[in-house]
Order: C-alpha cells, then structure tokens, then sequence
C-alpha cells in the first residue's frame, strides 16, 4: 500500500498499453474547459464533455446509476492535459434528454443500444472505454458483443453487470411497475423544490456517506435546475430511473458474456466499495475475463464505491500507467 492507498494485487500480459510493475506518475492538471456536446439520438440528444485535443479519438467515459458526467470531472483533471475524453450523460441522466412517455428504462440493454448509436455516430471503428458502476457494466456488455471493436475497457468497481438473487427479481417486479406508473405522471408542478442547500443535504444523505459533501456539489452542477419558485430546484435525472432494475443478468449469462471479451481489461476495485448481492460472482467474472483478454490487470483501492469522485489521486495513476500516457 502506498501513501495514495494503491495496493497491487495481480497483473499479466502485457500488449503495449503500459509496464507490467506500477509505479507514481507525475499527474498534470489541465486548466482547459471541457466543450459541451450533444449527441443527435431519435427523442432528443444524449449530452456530454468533451476535453483535451479534438483532432483524438477520445476515451468514452460513463457514469453510475443516477450520476452524470460530472462525476468524473476530478478524476480527468488529473489526466496528462493531452488526453482526449468525451464524457457523457446516459439519457434520463445530467443534460440529457430523458426517453420517451410510456418508455421503461432497462438500463442495462438500454446503455449497450446507447453505445452503440454513439459509435456509429463518431464513426469509431474501434472504441476505448472507461466506466464506473454501471458505466462499467455497459463497457462490458460492449466489449462481449463488439469483442473486435473495443481497444480497452476501464471498469470502476464493478466487474460485470450486478448478479441478483433472482427471487429478489421476482418479489420486486409488481412494486416496480407500479412506481413506474406513478412517476411517469409527475409534471413539473408536482415534483418536489428544494433550496440548494436542502438539495445537497439530500443527496449528501442518499449517498449514506458514500460521496463527500464537495462531491455531492459537483454532481448536481449538472444534476438540478431552477424551478420557477425563487431559489429553489428540482433534479434534472428522470425519477423513472429509480424503478430501472429490472431485467438483471444470471451469473451464467454474465458469463457466457465474459468468455467474448478479447481486449485490454483493467478493474480497479474500492475497499470496502460497492456491497453487492452475490459478491462470490466478482472475480468469477474477473477470472473468465483474464483467459481472454489481451492485458488484464486487476488493482484494490482504499476507498467507497465513488473513489473516483472523492479521491481521484488514488485511481489516476494507474489508469495512467496502464495506458501508457
């Protein structure tokens, strides 16, 4: 354990995106403003930032469940200035335009179809991703059904789609679709306003001490807006993402998935980090992953599941090193 809480746990193979031995990186913070952009998709557009030199192709970074672009603000700010990152919201999520009346967000499926429209967009022939959470989850997706078309994959705290105990899935599944029901008939003068501060502390609170307080300011940079009452606000993500888990994979389905996936992997997880249902189920993906992958390394953090977001300093250095940059 270094004095930033980086332990190195295992590493092997090695195709040309770093050395195999860890080491501290001198961390260059870039003071250039982020462009924003807004990607054209059928209901509306899927928004972002864009930093660093535009002539490059960019690394996709994606954000968790119910965050938005801005969680990883601290984290690329300490990327060598020339790294070319397109940062973006997930539709219902930050700027983003959230989908359609009627539509049911299945965030997993959804965020793999995303994906895949922002390629096809860029015309990328192949894509370097970085995810955390459920960013991280999608990334994966991707690169098992793209296995040829992925050049990395950065997942933060998560191996894999989350492995559910399927009876928790059955017992949800009526509670959900009813809250689905309901949300979709909130309109502007019935969602709740909120003072800034009284913003905060909510999701300060909702966090259970997950996120700082700081780290709760820079989410809602692009997580609330004005209402029309004087000084106050409402969030900007679609309350229907609250009820988007539904659909779950199967440990067995996970993976098939993970026996595809062909390139350069790097898992960093947090200690403690995420809970997860089925813990056991991590590095039985990670293990599938390792037997295909061109590079895998897998890195241990002291830190809560949004590390990336409180102490960017710990992960920065090596997703640096096992890029090469």
């Amino acid at each position: 354990m270094n004095e930033n809480g980086t332990k190195i746990v295992t590493d092997n193979m090695s195709n040309g995106f770093g050395k195999n031995e860890a080491k501290e990186i001198p961390m260059t913070l870039s003071d250039d403003e982020p462009e924003e952009i807004e990607i054209p998709v059928p209901w509306g557009q899927i928004s972002g930032k864009r930093w660093g030199p535009k002539e490059k192709q960019p690394i996709l970074v994606i954000h968790g469940w119910q965050d938005n672009a801005g969680s990883f603000d601290p984290l690329i700010q300490l990327f060598p200035a020339d790294t070319a990152i397109l940062s973006i919201d997930l539709p219902g999520h930050g700027l983003s335009s959230h989908l359609p009346n009627g539509q049911f967000y299945y965030i997993m499926w959804d965020g793999l179809v995303y994906l895949r429209r922002i390629v096809k967009y860029f015309k990328w022939n192949k894509v370097k991703l970085l995810g955390h959470s459920l960013g991280g989850a999608i990334s994966f997706l991707y690169a098992a059904s793209y296995p040829d078309e992925v050049e990395f994959v950065i997942s933060l705290d998560i191996a894999s789609p989350s492995v559910r105990d399927i009876t928790k899935s059955v017992d949800i599944t009526g509670t959900y679709i009813d809250r689905f029901l309901k949300y979709e008939n909130l309109t502007l003068d019935s969602v709740p306003c909120y003072t800034y501060k009284e913003m905060i502390d909510i999701v300060e609170d909702a966090y259970n001490g997950d996120i700082t307080r700081e780290s709760a300011e820079i989410l809602m940079k692009r997580g609330m807006q004005p209402a029309t009452t004087s000084n106050q606000y409402y969030f900007r993500r679609d309350p229907r993402l609250k009820v988007s888990l539904l659909g779950m994979l199967s440990l067995d389905l996970v993976l098939a998935f993970a026996k595809k996936i062909k390139c350069a992997y790097l898992n960093i997880r947090a200690v403690p980090g995420m809970k997860f249902d089925q813990p056991e189920s991590y590095h039985r993906v990670l293990d599938e992953i390792k037997l295909t992958a061109s590079k895998f390394e897998y890195r241990e953090v002291e830190g809560t599941h949004h590390v990336h977001l409180n102490n960017p300093e710990r992960i920065a250095p090596i997703i640096i090193e096992f890029l090469g940059l």
